[in-house]
């Protein structure tokens, strides 16, 4: 049965700011972490697998900061900018649910 709405249509964004400001600067200190050097070192995206190189990476949270996440280590990944540009809000769920309707897998309501 084709899914009668399009994945657009239910994601709610309402940020708190002050959440967000609290976590944006976290994460500026996980960077500088030895931790964080460790997950970036071997230069590859934790999304695609490409080798893209430990100096282009980008920190990204797996569960947006936007959308409650926080910036903890079980919640950060490196990925290449493509990807991390590419997942921009969603949730791991609704990144698979994206795939899907990209692939044609899910139909449109029309």
């Amino acid at each position: 049965m084709p899914c009668p709405y399009m994945m657009a249509d239910w994601i709610d964004i309402r940020k708190d700011g002050q959440h967000v400001a609290r976590e944006r600067e976290k994460a500026r200190a996980l960077r500088k972490s030895a931790w964080w050097r460790q997950q970036v070192q071997a230069g590859v995206c934790h999304y695609c697998g490409k080798k893209v190189g430990a100096e282009v990476l980008t920190l990204d949270h797996v569960v947006p900061v936007a959308r409650g996440g926080a910036s903890t280590k079980g919640n950060v990944v490196p990925a290449c900018e493509a990807c991390n540009k590419t997942k921009k809000y969603l949730t791991p769920a609704e990144q698979i649910l994206a795939e899907l309707e990209r692939d044609g897998l899910v139909e449109e309501e029309t």
